[in-house]
């Protein structure tokens, strides 16, 4: 155990040293403003906190996409990266959420706007909008996100009907201070704070103080005949608020109920009927702040499954988003300070689209898409998050079962290609990023036809990384139950293919369609399993260089329109063409295309030669694969492929190089010979058919 938390006073001092140190200090209000004046940001409103919030956990900028990515979302650096989001469409998402917070910082417009997380289910906006909430919450613990707040004190001094109960009462609404100064002179304060104020928004407050505050400081101020000084000196306290989702404080999420277990007061507030019978119905004391509005302000309000509510709750949001304040029944109307998230899923989206009863509050609504991963390596990453954040049995994750997991969840979700130039898997692979120089795969394009094509946006729909996730899990436990010890994608497809039909959230006129997918996968699978296979066998790292610096040979030659010496007589002769195309053909590149490639990979030695490097074929990524595919060729014949399949047919040292060869490459000794006996088998049969 870590040496300064394993005794009760080590964890006393390790827990005091988390918090704040003025957490339980009371100030006056003369050292709040000298405070303000020093660090005018401390008078922040929720949209200008909740925007640097952001900022100060740090970020980086991806100049291919165009996107920031910010790290609370991207290495979660509060949770040791346990809630990690992947993907580019997700961060693209983020920076746009961002953005509208950061808008709505400067005044210009999204501060009045909710702003709607939309997506399908499993897409990770349920997950975005609590972390954004766990991270305000430690933001408001540091000294760059701080803010404060007041309570009344000694009120049953000056109040003669004030019940002792209530001698001190906190702001209500968890109000800045500055709330406290009339208009016209906050106006004068706010002023010099923005002149000292380096920040791209600038301070601003015309709030009201809450109905409860309002009596209060009425009452002051007529015992000491609207002498501010003596009201705020001898009955306000200063005191640092944190935001708390727990506590209800600066942070709040509502959700949907039946319509007759819920009513607009838990988003408003209600009357405080303990309090009735002492101050009277119409009393502002009489109140209690308790609604989901008062409980977020100067913070967060979480609205989830936003647009299931019932009509008449979301007239409540018109008010609180485009007028930032609330209007309890039979009470006045209370301004408050807080970013709006909302939540839904398509459904419920499309649903609410086209009802021309919800127009006022689609205009009050800033959307922001939440589709799916779209890159199956990140997606990946995913799956592997959640087996890192679990407890799993001792199992070796086989090479490509994540990936292979990855590529089939994409698949349920990008729009087919139009035309015939290029497969869905294609598709995928080019949106991984898995595009060879000179391929004219046209990116942007794709995407561009698929927006176009698809009902909302591409990525709205298909299979979850939830579903998938279970799946790998399933998989997992029928391993272990089994005392296998490594995870293939073999076994996984197995479930995919046994569960799509069980799920709830896939529409059974999706599932040929899916099971034509998981085929594709399989069949990608299978050449790269091939493929590791072949590296197993087939590799000669001597050889590849060999004839690496054969083919080079023959391709400058064949662009300077010369002669190559031959290896065995030594005689000059023109470039062996045959053996070029031998070569290029692995790579399935085409007769009008072999011009293209020789002239990109003769760039490339020529480059790595003014730099000073040697030619090596395995840093080429295109020309090692074509290399080795080729090797494999001239070398296949002398290997008996059907006695992969059967351990008794072949000599145990023989498949005892092969299979460590494999563990190379990251296989288990069980993965390996599952592999090779896969491989060995698609390759008999393939041969057997040729």
């Amino acid at each position: 155990m870590n040496g300064d938390i394993d005794t009760l006073e080590g964890l006393s001092k390790h827990y005091k040293d988390s918090v704040p140190a003025d957490l339980r200090e009371a100030k006056s209000f003369e050292w709040y403003l000298e405070e303000v004046y020093s660090d005018p940001r401390i008078a922040r409103n929720a949209h200008q906190r909740v925007a640097d919030m952001f900022d100060h956990y740090g970020t980086e900028y991806d100049e291919e996409a165009g996107v920031v990515e910010y790290l609370m979302a991207s290495e979660d650096p509060i949770h040791d990266g346990e809630n990690t989001f992947y993907g580019r469409e997700v961060h693209e998402s983020i920076h746009e959420f961002v953005n509208k917070v950061k808008s709505g910082a400067r005044g210009l417009g999204p501060e009045k706007r909710i702003k709607l997380l939309l997506g399908p289910v499993g897409s990770g906006k349920s997950h975005f909008d609590w972390m954004v909430r766990r991270y305000f919450e430690d933001y408001t613990m540091r000294d760059d996100g701080r803010m404060y707040t007041f309570r009344w004190t000694n009120l049953t001094d000056v109040i003669r009907d004030q019940d002792p109960a209530d001698d001190v009462v906190q702001s209500p609404m968890n109000q800045d201070p500055i709330v406290l100064v009339p208009q016209e002179q906050r106006d004068m304060i706010i002023q010099q704070l923005n002149e000292s104020l380096d920040a791209p928004y600038t301070i601003r407050n015309d709030q009201a103080l809450d109905p409860a505050s309002e009596f209060y400081m009425d009452k002051l101020l007529a015992y000491y005949d609207d002498d501010l000084e003596e009201v705020v000196s001898n009955h306000i306290e200063i005191i640092r608020l944190v935001a708390s989702e727990n506590k209800r404080q600066c942070v709040e999420t509502f959700e949907p109920k039946d319509k007759k277990n819920q009513d607009e007061t838990e988003l408003t507030g209600d009357v405080n009927y303990s309090k009735l019978a002492v101050y009277g119905e119409s009393d502002p004391r009489a109140f209690d702040y308790s609604g989901a509005f008062c409980n977020a302000n100067r913070g967060l309000f979480s609205g989830e499954e936003l647009l299931k509510l019932q009509r008449e709750f979301l007239y409540d949001f018109l008010h609180a988003s485009q007028e930032q304040t609330i209007k309890p029944k039979n009470n006045p109307r209370i301004d408050i300070d807080q970013v709006i998230v909302g939540r839904t899923n398509m459904p419920e989206y499309r649903d609410k689209k086209g009802d021309e009863k919800m127009e006022a509050f689609n205009d009050r609504t800033k959307r922001i898409d939440f589709p799916y991963v779209l890159e199956y390596s990140e997606e990946s990453e995913i799956y592997r998050k959640m087996l890192r954040n679990a407890d799993v049995p001792d199992m070796h994750i086989e090479p490509h079962t994540m990936e292979m997991a990855g590529l089939f969840g994409v698949l349920t979700r990008i729009v087919e290609p139009d035309g015939g130039n290029i497969s869905l898997v294609q598709k995928a692979k080019a949106y991984n990023g898995e595009i060879d120089e000179g391929d004219d795969t046209d990116v942007k394009k794709l995407r561009e036809e698929a927006e176009a094509k698809a009902d909302i946006g591409e990525g709205m729909e298909g299979v979850s990384a939830r579903f998938i996730g279970d799946e790998i899990a399933e998989a997992i436990m029928d391993s272990t139950h089994r005392d296998r010890n490594y995870l293939s994608p073999l076994s996984m497809f197995t479930h995919f293919e046994e569960n799509l039909e069980n799920h709830g959230s896939i529409p059974e006129e999706n599932l040929e369609r899916y099971h034509r997918y998981l085929e594709m996968v399989r069949e990608e699978y299978k050449e790269r399993a091939i493929e590791d296979v072949r590296h197993a066998l087939a590799y000669d790292l001597d050889e590849i260089q060999r004839q690496g610096e054969k083919y080079m040979d023959h391709v400058m030659a064949y662009i300077d329109d010369a002669t190559v010496q031959d290896e065995l007589t030594g005689r000059e002769q023109e470039p062996d063409e045959k053996f070029l195309r031998s070569v290029e053909e692995k790579l399935d590149i085409p007769e009008d295309r072999k011009d293209d490639f020789r002239q990109e990979v003769s760039n490339w030695v020529s480059r790595r030669a003014r730099e000073g490097q040697a030619f090596d074929p395995q840093d080429n990524d295109r020309l090692r694969r074509a290399l080795e595919r080729k090797l494999w060729e001239d070398k296949k014949h002398n290997i008996n492929f059907s006695a992969l399949v059967s351990a008794n047919e072949l000599d145990d040292d023989e498949r005892n190089a092969w299979i460590d060869a494999l563990v190379e490459q990251g296989y288990s000794r069980e993965g390996a010979r599952e592999v090779l006996e896969f491989a060995g088998a698609e390759v008999a049969k393939s041969e057997l058919e040729a």
